[in-house]
């Protein structure tokens, strides 16, 4: 049976001795071929064929066929050649893609810390246009804000003492105790007083009752030289005599500045005693009552002139007038918010808050004053004591 190419097709019977089988190789379908598969025969014309060597003369085929003896051939192998050795070079760099993914761990991790950060910033920056400030009239709820709480007419800030690291208005582990923020002189609250924060401002805010006071551990004010004592303050009161700022607690007051009725007539008035006996006869004052006294804000100044033995008083930075003394009595007592002495008792309770209360170790000038409205006291002009501020 063949497959159309004239060769045998299908399992053949074993061939002859000396038919072309060679050394122990299975004989391949043609004799002669050492159990190797022959090429295929050349085309008709072809000379030369690559696949098939000329034919040795005197071969066993007798010169018609044959590839001359028989060569010596290769052992067969009996194991699979051993593998080649793993290449190094080919093995990945560990180590380096471990350094690179740290890297890009740690750039990731500084890039969302700088963002967060940036975040932070963004709405904090925000926050501060939105931040709340208090009224300039008691009982307001804050509103929204500027640079800061109003002064009488301007922000509540002084720049005329370095600003400490604790910004609170009272003694720290004192809630009662207002802070001395030039000196180191405390003022206690009694027990009708109480303080009042607005945002950025704080003030003490007296109920116009005895018991509504503040008072200072010692005299603040030396009578005998020259001196400047100045407060925001806000009356409620229509009618009596109301104290903001005095001096002493024995028979009489050294000085008082605070609102009175005076002839009929609502007042500003600065007053000082020249007598150890605190009678009428021998007080002086300055009184204004030209100027709205009642629910407005008013910066309230009195000073006195140890050289020139004169008195003034202030309100804002206008000059209400001035009076001559003889001097000013030095009575014994500590300063005090919100009342003063009379006679040996009380009296004169201040209704409404108050707060920038300053005292000055001289007798201020109009550029200072009118600093000290603004907030943009000079360098040199600093208080010895201030509070609320």
């Amino acid at each position: 049976m063949t497959d159309g190419t004239d060769r045998p097709h299908g399992p053949q019977p074993d061939p002859a001795p000396g038919s072309g089988g060679g050394y122990g190789y299975p004989p391949g379908p043609i004799s002669g071929g050492y159990g190797y598969p022959q090429p295929p025969e050349p085309a008709p014309g072809d000379a030369s064929n690559p696949y098939r060597p000329e034919p040795v003369p005197g071969g066993a085929d007798g010169g018609q066929g044959g590839f001359g003896p028989p060569q010596a051939q290769p052992p067969l192998a009996t194991e699979p050649p051993a593998p080649e050795p793993f290449s190094a070079a080919a093995q990945p760099d560990w180590q380096a893609m471990a350094d690179r993914t740290e890297a890009q761990r740690r750039k990731r991790r500084l890039l969302t810390i700088g963002v967060g950060a940036l975040v932070v910033a963004l709405v904090a920056g925000g926050a501060a246009f939105f931040v709340l400030h208090g009224s300039d009239e008691p009982g307001k709820d804050p509103v929204t804000a500027s640079s800061g709480s109003p002064g009488p007419s301007g922000p509540a800030e002084s720049p005329d003492a370095k600003t400490p690291e604790d910004d609170s208005p009272t003694v720290p582990g004192e809630p009662n105790l207002l802070r001395d923020r030039s000196g180191k002189m405390g003022i206690a609250l009694g027990p009708g007083a109480s303080l009042g924060e607005l945002a950025k401002r704080t003030e003490v805010r007296f109920k116009g009752a005895a018991d509504s006071y503040a008072q200072g551990a010692e005299a603040a004010v030396d009578v005998s030289k020259s001196f400047t004592v100045s407060t925001r303050a806000y009356n409620v009161a229509e009618t009596g005599s109301r104290m903001a700022v005095s001096q002493g607690d024995g028979d009489s007051y050294a000085f008082e500045l605070g609102f009175e009725v005076v002839g009929g007539k609502k007042a500003w008035v600065f007053r000082v005693q020249t007598g150890d006996k605190g009678q009428a006869a021998t007080a002086q004052q300055v009184v204004v009552d030209n100027v709205d006294t009642t629910r407005n804000w008013a910066l309230l100044t009195g000073t006195y002139d140890a050289e020139k033995k004169t008195i003034a008083l202030w309100v804002d930075d206008k000059q209400a007038g001035q009076a001559q003394v003889s001097g000013i009595w030095a009575g014994p007592g500590p300063l005090q918010l919100g009342r003063a002495r009379h006679h040996g008792i009380w009296s004169a309770a201040w209704d409404g808050p108050l707060d920038h209360i300053r005292i000055f170790d001289r007798a201020l000038g109009q550029e200072q004053i009118t600093g000290l409205k603004n907030n943009k006291l000079d360098k040199k002009t600093k208080p010895t004591h201030s509070w609320l501020i």
